[in-house]
């Protein structure tokens, strides 16, 4: 979406964090822009065709971020967002995906489309396991849209949209910096960034970087570093103005992402199921690894690791008019992501369970969005136009193993026969089909959408948005023979777990369309006080889902949510406040938990699959506070309370989720921020930030949190169960950033140390049983402490 929809969608619940310095761009493509004042808050502007609007006046929360805000925290990844905005969670697990306000779908199943989108320069990022973004360099801001989006962003998003944008090119400007940083456990960042004019009417801006950072963790089998990752990129954008109304960028990147993660043991209880046996649990002591909370090492024979390669290119191209802007949108992108990760508690010559644990994912996809936009400062104001997209995903899967015996003898002979729980039979013959599976998805959309402000008095005003979006969505699933000496150093035969699915249901497809729309008034009291409310309804298409071989359709996904809210400015504009109350009503909310699945071949089971959950609540409270009480002081923060749950699920008679809380949904998340910079001589000033985020308890498995993992499941007046979950507690945690530099008066060059994690709070992100395992968990670096030094230089 470009700034225009902004301009007439938006507005800003501000952070200190949305001080950002002016940005240096005549681009008319820029969505954002700051405007500086040092006796007062920063203004927080869109901009879109040449029309700027203070966001403090249009009526929807958003949480801003500058780029520069986000290099001070130190963190390298967007998932790390969730540690810097209130009311956003990243879950890593079930296929990994982001939340606001609670909400949003994990999903391995490549047909599920996401309730938050993540929008790239106005490009959306679809893929199942694409976040959007790899290396924070040359950013120069990130908002956060909470609630259903979809009236003028291009896809519909039913919990919030992920908007970054990337700086653009200047025309006339030689300039450029550079940054690099080292700390702790290899923590690295080296990046930089060059702007080139080309002639008169032309820019080039190209941005290239490399980062990293050790894990805490071990595989001690290989004597490697676990949970290590590295990053590398290069992103350009060239910008071409042959006429003052016309406006080319065209812009490309290729990245990727490595990293050595893996789940390792946490066990519990012994004789229960998040223990595994004595005699394994003593196996694996004596070879130096403690299953516990704080576990993350791991005995594997085999290196776990993700690796994700993007590359694409987009073009703006905006005509003004005059009256109306023309704006057109073009799109392209693929994403390779490679998924190695084996589940073993020992080595494969002493016990192995799957060591051979590998995904595939190729995907492409191609947008296209046209819009017509009218000037503002009148009556009406308008924008109407038109998206397009499709994604196409093929992943193959393969997941082999002896299910807990060893792999090889003593005489290093391997197991004749092993496990591929990817494979199948034929339900008919019993004969195996292959011990590979391979899925083929495509996900389409087209949409028509339009949205109206009329301006009725300097104080009172109303927007009408609309959108009609038809979707068609399929998937099939086949089953093919790999090759496993390459895999596993031998020639093993194979079997599989369950039959296939009869042929009429290996594939299968969703269609349907939906009109969702906004209605937004607001009335402005004085210049600096807005009243603002909104009600707004979102859509999330239905698909086919294939879990354990089985066929599994789902239902589209429906929301209905209001917001009403107030921003403020007082004390000469040293303050602003901002607070909002929401409420949201989902319908069949698309959810990864224990669902029922045809068997293709008559009868149901439950399985871990995407499915419908009738009733879904999110409501809380909103609110974000800057000051600037002097010159060189900022300060701010943001608090979200969220009280999200099931309000009606009944799975089966032994799952029963009715009044069970989100997962990954903390009640209450805040973070406090402040920056001071001083000058201390004629040539040189102190810098000085410090940033805080609280998140509460959370659990990261759907069912009653009992606090007491051998706790049977809750009965019901009903006759039902709610699932006991409480081995995935997350206890509630803070976060402190700090940063300390010295630079010269006119930010040329800055030297300094930083502080990530100071007080080395410690934190799992995600649990997992998984079979004759126990249970596993996921950790992350952020739960490390990280020192080290910065230098960073401006031209």
């Amino acid at each position: 979406m470009t700034g225009t929809a902004l301009l007439l969608t938006s507005a800003v619940a501000e952070q200190a964090f949305a001080q950002a310095a002016p940005q240096s761009s005549e681009s008319a493509s820029a969505p954002a822009q700051s405007t500086d004042d040092s006796n007062g808050l920063t203004d927080i502007v869109v901009t879109a065709q040449r029309r700027p609007e203070k966001a403090q006046s249009v009526p929807i929360s958003i949480t801003s971020v500058s780029g520069e805000q986000l290099q001070k925290t130190g963190y390298i990844g967007l998932t790390d967002l969730q540690y810097v905005v209130p009311g956003v969670q990243y879950n890593p697990t079930q296929g990994a995906a982001f939340q606001i306000r609670g909400v949003g779908s994990s999903s391995f199943d490549l047909s599920n489309a996401k309730s938050v989108n993540v929008v790239v320069d106005d490009v959306v990022m679809d893929n199942q396991r694409d976040n959007g973004l790899i290396g924070l360099v040359d950013i120069a801001r990130v908002d956060v849209l909470m609630g259903p989006q979809g009236t003028l962003f291009g896809k519909n998003s039913t919990s919030g949209v992920i908007s970054l944008t990337t700086n653009a090119p200047v025309i006339g400007q030689l300039s450029g910096n550079a940054y690099g940083s080292y700390g702790e456990r290899n923590d690295h960042i080296v990046n930089g960034t060059v702007n080139l004019p080309v002639g008169t009417s032309a820019a080039l801006r190209v941005s290239a970087f490399q980062q990293g950072q050790d894990g805490a963790g071990r595989y001690v089998t290989l004597d490697r570093n676990l949970n290590r990752v590295d990053e590398y990129g290069v992103r350009a954008k060239l910008l071409y103005r042959p006429l003052d109304a016309l406006e080319f960028v065209l812009a490309g990147e290729y990245t990727r992402h490595y990293d050595t993660s893996v789940r390792t043991p946490v066990g519990g209880p012994a004789g229960s199921v998040f223990a595994p046996s004595a005699a394994i649990t003593a196996q694996m002591a004596a070879l130096g690894v403690v299953a516990n909370e704080k576990n993350t090492d791991s005995l594997d024979s085999y290196l776990g690791s993700i690796g994700m390669t993007n590359k694409g290119g987009s073009l703006h191209a905006t005509y003004d008019l005059g009256d109306v802007t023309l704006t057109s949108i073009t799109a392209y992108r693929e994403t390779v992501y490679d998924n190695d990760t084996p589940a073993d508690l020992l080595p494969a010559n002493v016990n192995a369970y799957l060591p051979f644990n590998m995904g595939r994912l190729r995907s492409n996809k191609v947008s296209e969005e046209v819009h017509i936009a009218s000037s503002t400062g009148h009556f009406l104001e308008y924008l109407v136009g038109a998206f397009y997209n499709r994604l196409n995903a093929t992943q193959t899967q393969l997941q082999w193993g002896p299910l807990g015996a060893p792999v090889f003898d003593a005489n290093g002979v391997g197991r004749p026969t092993l496990s591929a729980n990817t494979g199948a039979n034929d339900p008919v013959t019993g004969a195996l089909l292959g011990n590979t599976v391979r899925f083929k998805s495509y996900n389409e959309t087209a949409a028509v959408f339009g949205q109206t402000k009329f301006t009725f008095t300097p104080q009172l005003s109303l927007t009408l948005g609309g959108r009609y979006n038809y979707d068609w969505n399929g998937q099939s699933i086949g089953y093919y023979d790999t090759d496993p000496l390459p895999i596993t150093g031998y020639s093993p035969s194979f079997t599989a777990p369950s039959a296939a699915p009869t042929a009429d249901f290996r594939n299968g497809s969703r269609n349907g369309g939906k009109f969702t729309y906004r209605i937004a008034p607001q009335f402005a009291i004085s210049p600096d006080v807005m009243l603002y409310a909104t009600y707004s309804t979102g859509y999330k298409p239905g698909g086919i889902a294939f879990v354990g071989n089985k066929f599994n359709p789902y239902n589209a996904e429906s929301v209905k949510s209001w917001e009403a809210g107030i921003k403020s400015e007082f004390l000469n504009r040293r303050v602003r406040l901002n607070f909002d109350l929401y409420s949201s009503t989902y319908t069949d909310f698309q959810a990864t938990i224990l669902t029922p699945v045809t068997t293709g071949i008559g009868g149901f089971i439950l399985a871990s699959a995407i499915g419908n959950a009738p009733g879904l609540r999110s409501r809380g409270v909103e609110a974000s506070l800057a000051l600037k009480p002097t010159r060189d002081l900022s300060l701010g923060g943001a608090v979200t309370y969220n009280d999200s749950k099931f309000t009606v699920y009944v799975a089966s008679p032994t799952a029963n989720y009715t009044g069970t809380r989100l997962t990954n949904a903390p009640r209450w998340s805040f973070t406090i921020n402040g920056d001071y910079n001083t000058e201390v001589g004629a040539d040189l000033k102190v810098k000085a930030h410090i940033d805080y985020a609280y998140r509460s308890a959370t659990q990261t498995v759907t069912g009653a949190l009992l606090g007491d993992w051998l706790a049977p499941p809750v009965r019901n007046a009903d006759g039902t169960s709610t699932p006991n979950a409480s081995y995935s507690f997350i206890p509630a945690y803070g976060l402190v950033n700090a940063r300390l530099s010295v630079a010269k008066i006119d930010d040329t060059v800055e030297v300094g140390v930083y502080a990530r994690n100071l007080f080395d709070t410690y934190f799992s992100t995600g649990y997992q049983i998984y079979g004759s395992l126990g249970l596993l968990h996921c950790s992350t670096p952020a739960a490390y402490r990280t020192l080290g030094g910065f230098v960073k230089i401006n031209f």
